[in-house]
């Protein structure tokens, strides 16, 4: 995606990355973390503010900083430097919210034609995964980087 992204900051495994919202409620340190789960190559995305006190994401707070899509943007930004270092990776994301579910997709809605250059994207339905549409009320979603 041709957006303007925050600056990224990870250690080496490209795992964790951390970058600061700038907008309406000030600067916010974001978290994304890509945790391994029990299936081999698959990886759950993990992203919210940081919590100031544990240092862990807190993916119940809202911003409302005023830079949806840019911070958008610097997630993906995430996925495609992960992806570089985990080429086999397959990576689940869902919303902690049904809300930011929706927000998700309508992002990935909205630059799918992009996405799909790079990623095959899946959308999981209530009878189980289908290629991801448009218009389609998902309750969580499944990508693969193409290589």
């Amino acid at each position: 995606m041709k957006l303007d992204k925050y600056e990224l900051k990870s250690g080496e495994r490209l795992e964790v990355f951390e970058f600061v919202s700038i907008g309406l409620q000030g600067r916010i340190i974001k978290l994304v973390q890509y945790t391994p789960t029990n299936y081999k190559d698959l990886f759950n995305l993990g992203f919210g503010d940081k919590n100031s006190d544990t240092g862990e994401i807190d993916d119940n707070v809202i911003s409302n900083n005023g830079d949806s899509e840019k911070v958008l943007a610097t997630v993906v930004a995430t996925l495609y430097a992960f992806t570089d270092n985990h080429k086999d990776a397959m990576v689940y994301a869902t919303g902690s919210t049904k809300s930011r579910t929706r927000l998700y997709r309508m992002g990935i809605s909205k630059y799918l034609d992009e996405i799909q250059q790079d990623f095959v994207i899946f959308g999981e339905i209530e009878n189980g995964w289908e290629e991801f549409k448009k218009d389609v009320d998902y309750e969580a979603f499944f990508v693969k980087r193409k290589f």
